[in-house]
């Protein structure tokens, strides 16, 4: 059972978690598709500069604090994802409210303990 996911504010950074959960979804054996601010590769995934409708997602694992969230609050309910992950630092009430009105499920957790602990 794959949970097509889209790391939104993946980082080509090694150290950054959303890098750490890219790699972590790939060695997994998650369909995983990335966008970032800076375009690159990372585990084999491409990290998007541009926005793009992607098909059948599981999940939107997210990265970027509140504020930068606002920019995508249509764009992520447009997507139709079943789920919306917010790691920590990324709790964001208001875009809560946005996914509730739209049907869709999110948590407040973090992408990398998840896998860790085989709860993704």
């Amino acid at each position: 059972m794959n949970k097509k996911t889209l790391v939104l504010g993946a980082s080509l950074k090694p150290d950054r978690y959303s890098n750490m959960a890219l790699r972590k979804l790939v060695n997994y054996k998650y369909e995983t598709v990335a966008f970032g601010m800076k375009a690159g590769e990372e585990a084999g995934v491409v990290i998007d500069t541009q926005l793009k409708t992607y098909q059948d997602l599981d999940t939107v694992t997210i990265y970027l604090n509140p504020k930068r969230q606002k920019a995508y609050y249509e764009y992520i309910v447009a997507l139709k994802p079943k789920r919306v992950i917010f790691n920590p630092g990324t709790e964001n009430p208001e875009f809560y409210e946005i996914l509730d009105d739209n049907h869709i499920a999110y948590e407040v957790a973090c992408t990398l303990v998840l896998l860790s602990t085989n709860q993704y």
